[in-house]
């Protein structure tokens, strides 16, 4: 049996999983590793750190499983996250700026209007892409002759030794454009960015380069996405109006609108999807919620409420309600549909009544109104109904998370029997490129779904738990 290797380098975690032919999982490996907060607003890695752990999981899966037939490799990554190395000797410059970052928030405003770079890039300009935090790493080591990457980059330079990202990391940057799929010399030059410190641009689905040692070794690298395209890969979602959520650190939603990009004016990111060696790319519109999962560790880290994440599900589900109590959890500001870094975090309505169940049936409803937000955004950007949104993730282990969702958002939630969809679409594009599978329809037939969650709340209820959660975003605006 053929199988294929997906390396996974997440926000809080490193990941790899082994794939047999059919999808199905075979072994796996996971490693934390470090958030670093060196000031308010501030998020850092430690790419060292990142690279050790990497090296630690693919060791920990391959040695789980004893094959030796191993088709290729796939990558799937944290996206906006931004590094810089030296190009001579490979060495990191510093700690990497994580996507959640907010200390280039000041820089933004000589940039110009937020939709300045918008027709070029599909983008916002917002603290959240990586652009500002490549000039922010630049002046602060000037003079050196450097390399940049975002973490899809920085796992290929040490893979293959090639300087490259894929076209759906790329689109993250803010110096790409999506008409041309290459670097758009207007927004290198406005950024003051120089070319030579960029990575070449290939497909997400063929040949990158072939690993040079290890036990990888040998091992052709053929897919690259970042983390919420491999999760739209791995959901299948490859016709246009089919739409997935994954829940993690984050909220993604991703909306396939096939060969043409839509330019947003509602708060949303127009992306590139995936592209196939040789073929035209496919786009999607995205909304990007920065706290969801985050939220649940928060309760259980910094207030102790709950001592493991998924007591969070049983402990709101002791509740009929909130109690009255709405959080918003912009810890980060908020993004779409509103990118407002000024915002900050509320927990609103509370009363003597309000006990931690409440505050945590109030937190996956959190989540679950951030997505209706950016779902809402969507559905009128498209001009296209959502039949149903297929959800993977860590948090849709809470089933009272999911038909929340689909309660506020009035439309079946349907969860897929494989959730881990992020490291399954990394492992479908490598194995695509390398002649494992034999094309999107073979793929189709793997999925299954495992439950689907239909709406069971009434109109007004909706209507009145909406007009709520509004109020309580309206209190977060203009803090700081």
């Amino acid at each position: 049996m053929t199988h294929v290797v997906a390396i996974d380098q997440g926000t809080t975690s490193s990941r790899c999983f082994v794939f047999d032919d059919r999808g199905g999982i075979v072994a796996s490996d996971q490693r934390e590793h470090r958030q670093i907060f060196p000031r308010p607003g501030w998020v850092e890695h430690d790419p060292y750190e990142i690279w050790q752990s990497v090296q630690g999981v693919v060791e920990g899966a391959l040695g789980r499983t004893g094959v030796g037939d191993i088709a290729a490799v796939g990558i799937t990554n944290q996206r906006e996250t931004t590094m810089i190395w030296d190009a001579e000797t490979g060495e990191p410059i510093g700690n990497a700026i994580v996507w959640q970052d907010t200390r280039t928030a000041s820089m933004l405003a000589d940039f110009g209007e937020i939709d300045a770079f918008r027709d070029r890039t599909g983008l916002p300009l917002a603290t959240y892409f990586s652009a500002p935090k490549l000039r922010w790493l630049l002046d602060r080591h000037p003079g050196r002759e450097v390399r940049m990457g975002t973490m899809d980059s920085w796992l290929i330079y040490k893979l293959t030794g090639r300087h490259a990202t894929d076209v759906t990391n790329a689109s993250r940057t803010m110096l790409m454009n999506l008409s041309t799929l290459d670097w758009d010399d207007s927004l290198t030059e406005a950024f003051g960015i120089p070319r030579s410190v960029l990575p070449e641009i290939v497909p997400s689905i063929g040949e990158i380069g072939v690993v040079s040692g290890g036990p990888l070794g040998g091992v052709p690298l053929a897919g690259v996405l970042g983390d919420q395209q491999a999760a739209l890969v791995g959901q299948a979602c490859f016709e246009p109006g089919e739409a997935k959520c994954t829940y993690g650190t984050g909220a993604f939603v991703l909306l396939n609108t096939g060969e043409r990009p839509i330019a947003s004016a509602k708060g949303l990111v127009t992306t590139v999807g995936y592209q196939i060696k040789g073929k035209p790319a496919v786009y999607a519109l995205e909304g990007s919620v920065a706290v969801a999962g985050a939220l649940v560790q928060w309760l259980r880290d910094n207030l102790g409420i709950i001592r493991t994440a998924p007591e969070v599900n049983d402990l709101a589900a002791t509740v009929e309600d909130n109690g009255g109590c709405v959080i918003v959890p912009a810890f980060s500001g908020l993004f779409a549909p509103y990118w407002r870094p000024d915002a900050r975090g509320v927990i609103c309505g509370l009363t003597g009544f309000v006990t931690k169940a409440h505050l945590a049936r109030a937190a996956l409803e959190a989540t679950a109104w951030q997505v209706g937000d950016v779902m809402a955004a969507m559905v009128e950007e498209a001009g296209v109904p959502i039949d149903a949104l297929n959800v993977d993730g860590g948090m849709t282990a809470s089933e009272l998370l999911l038909q929340l969702q689909s309660d506020f958002l009035d439309v079946p939630v349907v969860r897929p029997t494989v959730t881990e969809t992020t490291v399954l679409g990394a492992a479908y594009a490598a194995g695509l490129a390398t002649g494992v599978w034999s094309g999107f329809p073979e793929l189709r037939e793997h999925w299954k779904a495992d439950r689907r969650f239909t709406p069971a709340m009434s109109e007004q209820d909706r209507s009145a738990a909406a007009a709520q959660w509004a109020k309580a975003v309206q209190r977060t605006l203009d803090w700081s």
